[in-house]
């Protein structure tokens, strides 16, 4: 292709296979049974069947409308990522200039400048549709809370059936924000492309490994674990 080289290909590639792949994989329930994920969904569940044998929810539906402030600060900040990155689209020779300074620092042309571009600003599109998402769910999830029936007032099993249910929506705002924070994960290693096309394959791998690490092998993951006696 006209002005990308074949090991940007490669890397570009690459980045596609471990990124999309590493969310196929993770969607797998028989995978994603053994994430942090899971774990903490676990928790979940057992705050909100605790929560129907309290007579006041309030604690409950604050705990949990501040959940949704880290997801509103993720929010802004894919926008204003966005924002900054539509800015210097075609301005590659002024920012090939600066690069030109640093070491390592791999020249790009025209078009594939752009390309490296409008990569992290898809990255950033995403984080900001799956951090939007999750803000709006959190506050269906607090309203759910806020529904809760007070212990007496109806049966067991219909009290059951709000808990699970307000812990299934609660889980789904998790399972998007973290969809978005690994797109900013992934976002640091679409920056090194700007180096080079072999950093930038350097980096996608090395971001696989710690996603995978702090979701399947990490010490948090056992405390929680060790928590619910699993």
């Amino acid at each position: 292709m006209h002005g990308i080289d074949q090991i940007d290909l490669i890397a570009i590639a690459w980045f596609g296979i471990c990124a999309l792949g590493y969310h196929a994989l993770t969607s797998i329930p028989v995978i994603r049974e053994r994430s942090i994920s899971a774990a903490v969904q676990r928790q979940r569940l057992a705050w909100m069947h605790g929560a129907t044998s309290r007579p006041n929810h309030a604690g409950d539906a604050i705990l949990h409308a501040t959940l949704s402030q880290g997801n509103a600060f993720f929010t802004s900040t894919s926008a204003l990522a966005i924002g900054g990155l539509a800015s210097i689209v075609g301005s590659g020779q002024r920012a090939q200039a600066f690069l030109s300074d640093m070491p390592f620092a791999a020249p790009s042309s025209p078009l594939l400048w752009e390309l490296k571009v409008l990569l992290l600003m898809g990255i950033f599109a995403f984080a900001f549709f799956k951090f939007a998402w999750a803000f709006r769910l959190t506050h269906y999830a607090t309203i759910m809370i806020g529904a809760m029936p007070n212990p007496g007032t109806v049966s067991t099993e219909a009290a059951i059936r709000q808990a699970n249910a307000t812990a299934t929506i609660s889980g789904l705002a998790a399972e998007h924000s973290n969809a978005g924070l690994r797109s900013f994960y992934f976002a640091a290693a679409a920056m090194t492309w700007f180096l080079s096309p072999l950093a930038f394959i350097i980096a996608t791998a090395w971001v696989l490994i710690i996603l995978a690490r702090r979701d399947f092998f990490s010490r948090s993951r056992r405390a929680i674990l060790d928590a619910v006696g699993a």
